[in-house]
């Protein structure tokens, strides 16, 4: 049978089986599984049917514990059923797998294995998840590369069918479930063939119905829960066999053979490493490697954990074997060892015990650590794990991979350690976070793979943040077999993207002897090599480089692409690589151009195209002169003044070097320092706003709509400009309570993103020439320098203080520092300019629970972290703890504030009654302190004061109660808790949290930075999704209406809630203010413009604008303190609509590309959506006219 050859990636794999094998699936988001959940979807909306005729049912729940709840119960009533899942969310399913196995029910879960959040957050790769499952009663089957995951899926679907053993079936997250690979797509015969329909119709015959009534899920007592738990023994033992068989009949159909475990090496072998996962492949690489130069080694690669085959296991063990390794991808503290250690010592001295292996003796099992949240795992650590091996006292309890100098059990290796892959040709790409470069490479791999017979692997290196930092792509493609699932490390070809880059990075270490290294260059070749720091220019003549520039951003901008130079980079690479004809390659490019971008229309189609016409004609070949000579050196990842911390650890992150960083380095709580991203300077704007300091009119706007606060405004004496650089700008400040004073806005032009939002707002335009408004774009790299100092003296002038600035006007708030700053959002956010205005109005005081989500990454993910500080040290205290608990997490927060302050007014009254002369003479200063008015900053700020003072006094008194109260005396300042996330969390996974939260009247602020999708893991829809928006989940449209979260809130009648937009700056001060001073629980909820909306960035706050004129998004304020005072707590802050629903969908892709795959439902939704739309803003104006009496 001739079967397809594809170049996909591990995800794709899975789910390509799992929607052809099931009836229902339901799903929910969480990195890096979503893709199969997306895959599913798209194929249900496009009507693709499985392999009994019919489209399977897709459904997405609130969180994964509902996904779980929801197969459970899909099983109960006899459907096919399955879900995707990792990390946390596998643990949310946990309760319900419990359930599932006890009840004998047939499902497979195909899971991405990741990282647990422990002492941080990983979104990468390792076995921490599934290894808690291993007690749930379900099989675990592990998949070690791509075709492994199709094969493995369908083997598991077949499996659990015979076994009615639940099957959970994993795969490395990122390293496989992202790596695309060239690889054999099954056929839907195939799975037929596997698959047993009277299996199939047994298990839907076990399904609930009222037909033939039964009960399941009873509760039991003593006397027989013992017996019932015991009744499943035999299908565990059959379950094993069952596996077998089926990976039996899978070779006989496609000529692929897989074992319970399998092994590689000598016959002969000595010394051995057992592992899981696509570290199998690497350590099967390097066995092949050393076996060639005659080391006695193997590999046992074990695919069936649970139930652990034993006979298999043992039989795979060569007689000769006297040294085992076991190798785990998570840790377990406090326990003997790792599972699948334990489980190897286990079944071998088992094995031992009753004579039923031939091992000549007792072998030494040892076990180690590798791998966790993605550290590479290469064939120099598997060398140095066999060396340990052959020691004479092998180090026990290891770790491979890092270097662990506090109880000195990591294993050193030899980094220049390589095995050998005749005629595999590598290529690396650094690029910008955003600019394209892994969809490219994504196309470019797909068009090697799928037309050449060449082999072909791609793996996508990107940190967590959501845009502006280095993404690298890693491609290989040859004749032979490509089993390496780790980085490269000797390219042929090295690509680099961002010309800034050539001072932060060490990108030409990595390019093989002789290889090729294309630059991305704003400079024409004549001048590129002077533009060069010295070190990258002799690296490029030690290696004997070929070196091309060529300038995609002139280009991109030029053809309207702004800094998407994806395509322009992936042409530049087919010419100069030679992989396939040139002819070849552009035709597939522009195939790729109209599968990737058709549904965004033809001109962004042609745009493309032109693009790939326009590289083919801009591509320079650099005659490399023999010595460097450049006058410009890489200067240190972070500013020699730099705290110690920051040079030491977070210094060595942004230069690329986190993995050489010993443990000791590493904080052993989680516990990092904030207002660290200044340190960073990512220097990768193109173009920055330059200010006309005669236009302006100083109304603040520019500050207000600048997501990274990198546009600032300041009033200062004007002595100060006497140590003023000779570029630095002012003018006269036109603010009544700062008359006599200079006013300056001033850009930072190394952490500017260059996104243009505060130019496209500006509303101050010069007569003479409409175009020139009072903030201009102009090149960023002849500014660089001058700016930057300007920038520096801008921040020596004393920040405004807060109190005497007005903080409910939009100018007042702009003139107090930001203490969020420069964050890894994307350019443009729509979220990141809210959670600013919340630091310049309370983040003096503020606590922050954050929940996961692009707000958490944007403002947690290492190396640095926007959360910064005042002058006087005070700033938002931010934690973590996981999506689902936020509110509750808050509300723990608030609790403990409320107790200590509690306790410091039970102390403080103590000492007022204290007749001791130290207590008699601060008693007024008590007094005070006691009845303090904080209900604004000034009252706060004297508050501040006073407990100062309180805090010297109280050195010198010797009660009790005095040493009592000092570690508390700060909690008689008022102190602002936040809960702050995204929409999936406040109306999804987190909602009953938050509704509890809410309805307990304590004081806790919620901020809900709405983009009405889950916008961290890929743009899937939430229950904030509008109708007829296109998302990911939601790819036929969403149907059903958003949800009202801020009228279900106001249903409480004593919770402040607010409905807030950037289109209208004032109110949204107004109601941050009113929020934080109601005293009980506020929720405020801010649309946030998006990039999954398919807008532009720059020109999104017109698209806010639309949202609120057509009447979809009112501004409200419900206040419950004016309904003490007899008014009607509701303030519709928004008029009439002015404009229809139609036209502000019309200008957002997320809309307009249903009307291109599917007209009929976008008409139907359109008009559901209108009337939708008028209906409720009809209401609100009702609810806002009421009377109101007290």
């Amino acid at each position: 049978m001739s079967r397809k050859m594809v170049t996909i990636d591990g995800n794709t794999a899975a789910a390509h089986v799992a929607h052809a094998t099931n009836e229902v699936i339901a799903i929910y988001p969480i990195t890096p599984s979503s893709v199969m959940g997306e895959i599913s979807d798209i194929k249900s909306a496009a009507g693709e049917k499985n392999i009994w005729g019919t489209v399977p049912l897709v459904s997405e729940l609130q969180s994964e514990g509902g996904a779980a709840g929801t197969v459970h119960g899909s099983l109960q009533a006899g459907a096919m059923t399955t879900t995707f899942t990792a990390s946390q969310g596998l643990l949310l399913m946990i309760p319900n797998m419990y359930k599932i196995a006890g009840e004998l029910t047939s499902t497979v879960f195909h899971v991405s294995a990741r990282a647990l959040a422990t002492q941080a957050l990983s979104i990468f790769g390792d076995h921490s998840d599934v290894m808690s499952c291993r007690c749930t009663g379900w099989a675990m089957l592990c998949s070690n590369n791509v075709q492994e995951v199709m094969d493995f899926a369908l083997i598991a679907q077949a499996a659990t069918l015979r076994s009615r053993i639940p099957f959970l079936h994993f795969f490395d997250g990122f390293r496989t479930s992202h790596e695309v690979q060239k690889v054999e797509e099954l056929t839907f015969d195939d799975m037929r063939s596997m698959i047993d329909d009277d299996l199939v119709n047994a298990h839907r015959s076990r399904g609930l119905s009222p037909d033939r009534p039964v009960m399941r899920g009873t509760a039991q007592n003593p006397d027989v829960y013992f017996q019932g738990r015991e009744t499943v023994n035999s299908f565990y033992p059959a379950c094993i066999t069952i596996v077998q068989e089926e990976m039996d009949k899978f070779a006989k159909l496609t000529g692929r053979n897989y074992n319970l475990v399998d092994y590689a090496g000598a016959a002969d072998a000595e010394r051995i490493i057992v592992i899981m996962g696509s570290g199998a492949d690497t350590v099967q690489e390097t066995v092949n490697t050393l076996v060639a130069l005659g080391e006695k080694v193997g590999v046992i690669k074990v695919h069936l954990y649970r139930p652990f085959p034993l006979e298999a296991f043992v039989a795979a063990l060569p007689d000769t074997v006297k040294r085992i390794a076991v190798l785990d991808r998570t840790k377990e503290p406090g326990s003997i060892g790792e599972p699948l250690y334990m489980d190897v010592r286990t079944a071998i001295g088992e094995a031992m015990g009753d004579a039923s292996c031939t091992l000549s003796g007792y072998p030494v099992i040892i076990g180690g650590r590798y791998g966790l949240g993605s550290k590479e795992f290469t064939p120099a650590m598997v060398r140095a794990v066999f060396d340990n091996l052959g020691s004479v006292a092998p180090q026990k309890n290891f770790v491979v991979g890092i270097n662990e100098d506090i109880t000195g059990c990591s294993l050193d290796f030899d980094p220049t350690f390589r095995t050998t892959m005749e005629g595999t040709y590598e290529a690396m790409f650094y690029g910008l976070g955003s600019d394209g470069t892994v969809g490219a490479n994504k196309n470019t791999i797909k068009i090697i793979g799928e037309t050449t017979d060449n082999n072909a692997q791609a793996y996508f290196v990107y940190d967590s943040k959501k845009a502006g930092t280095i993404t690298t792509s890693h491609l290989r493609f040859g004749k032979g077999v490509i089993n390496a699932p780790y980085l490269i490390d000797n390219a042929d070809f090295i690509a680099c993207h961002n010309f800034t880059f050539l001072e932060k990075y060490d990108m030409v270490s990595r390019a093989k002897q002789g290889g090729t290294f294309l630059l991305c260059s704003p400079f024409e070749q004549t001048q590129v090599w002077d533009r060069m720091p010295i070190e990258v220019q002799q690296q490029i003549i030690n290696k004997g480089l070929k070196l091309y520039v060529i300038n995609a951003i002139k280009l991109g901008e030029e053809l309207g692409l702004g800094a998407r130079i994806n395509v322009i980079m992936q042409t530049a690479f087919f010419k100069i690589s030679g992989i396939i004809p040139l002819e070849q390659a552009i035709a597939e490019i522009k195939g790729a151009i109209k599968k990737s971008y058709g549904k965004a229309g033809e001109k962004v189609v042609a745009m493309n195209n032109a693009a790939v016409d326009a590289a083919l004609e801009n591509i320079y070949e650099v005659t490399v002169p023999k010595a460097a000579t450049s006058s410009i050196t890489m200067p240190p990842p972070v500013a020699k003044s730099s705290p110690e911390f920051v040079q030491q650890v977070t210094g060595r992150i942004i230069a690329g070097f986190g993995d050489d960083l010993p443990v000791s380095a590493m904080p052993i709580d989680g516990t990092f320092p904030t207002a660290t991203s200044q340190y960073e300077k990512r220097n990768i704007a193109v173009d920055i706003p330059v200010w006309d300091e005669a236009l302006c009119i100083q109304c603040g706007i520019c500050s207000f709509v600048c997501p990274h606060a990198t546009i600032r405004m300041k009033a200062y004496d004007a002595e100060l400009l006497d140590k003023a650089p000779a570029t630095f700008k002012s003018t006269e400040c036109k603010l009544p309570e700062f008359k006599g004073l200079k006013y300056t806005i001033q850009v930072a032009p190394e952490d500017c993103t260059g996104c243009g939002a505060c130019v496209h707002n500006c509303p101050a335009k010069s007569k003479e020439d409409p175009g020139h408004k009072a903030i201009n774009m102009q090149f960023q790299a002849p500014l660089r320098t001058a700016e930057a100092v300007n920038y520096d003296f801008f921040l020596s002038l004393p920040d405004m203080d807060p109190t005497k600035v007005k903080l409910d006007t939009l100018r007042g708030s702009q003139l107090v520092r930001p203490i969020f700053e420069y964050s890894g959002a994307c350019a443009g956010c729509g979220e990141t300019p809210y959670l600013k205005l919340l630091t310049q109005l309370f983040g003096d005081r503020m606590l922050v629970a954050n929940a996961t989500g692009c707000t958490s990454i944007y403002g947690g993910n290492l190396p640095t972290t926007p959360w910064a500080k005042r002058a006087d040290g005070r700033g938002p205290a931010w934690s973590n703890s996981l999506f689902e608990d936020n509110a509750e997490f808050g509300f723990g927060m608030r609790l403990a504030v409320d107790k200590f302050t509690e306790s410091a007014q039970e102390l403080l009254d103590t000492l007022i009654s204290c007749d001791c002369p130290a207590c008699k003479l601060i008693r007024p200063l008590m007094l005070e302190i006691k009845s303090a008015d904080q209900s604004d900053q000034t009252g706060i700020e004297a508050q501040r004061s006073r407990v100062e003072r309180l805090k010297h006094s109280l050195e010198g008194c010797r009660e009790s109660a005095a040493k009592q109260l000092l570690p508390l005396v700060d909690y008689l300042v008022k102190k602002s808790v936040w809960c702050i996330g995204g929409d999936g969390w406040a109306y999804d996974i987190g909602y009953g949290g938050l509704d509890h939260v809410i309805a307990s009247g304590k004081n806790v602020n919620i901020l809900v930075l709405d983009t009405e999708v889950y916008s961290n893991t890929g743009g899937q829809a939430s229950k904030s999704t509008p109708i007829g928006a296109v998302a990911q989940f939601a790819a036929g449209g969403k149907v059903m209406a958003k949800k009202d979260l801020g009228m279900m809130a106001m249903a409480y009648g004593y919770v402040y809630v607010a409905n807030v937009s950037l289109a209208n700056p004032a109110q949204v001060v107004k109601a941050f203010i009113e929020a934080e001073a109601y005293d009980g629980p506020s929720i405020i909820i801010a649309y946030a413009h998006c990039i999954a909306h398919g807008i532009n960035m720059t020109t999104a706050v017109d698209e806010q604008k639309k949202v609120v004129s057509s009447g979809y998004w009112p501004l409200y304020r419900y206040n419950p303190a004016l309904a003490m005072e007899g008014k009607n707590p509701l303030q519709l802050d928004s008029k009439a609509p002015t404009t229809s629903f139609e036209e502000f969908a019309n200008g957002e892709n997320r809309y307009k590309v249903l009307k291109k795959i599917n007209p009929e439902a976008a008409d139907r939704l359109m008009k559901k959506a209108s009337a939708w739309t008028a209906s409720r803003f009809e209401y609100y104006q009702k609810l806002a006219a009421l009377k109101y009496e007290k």
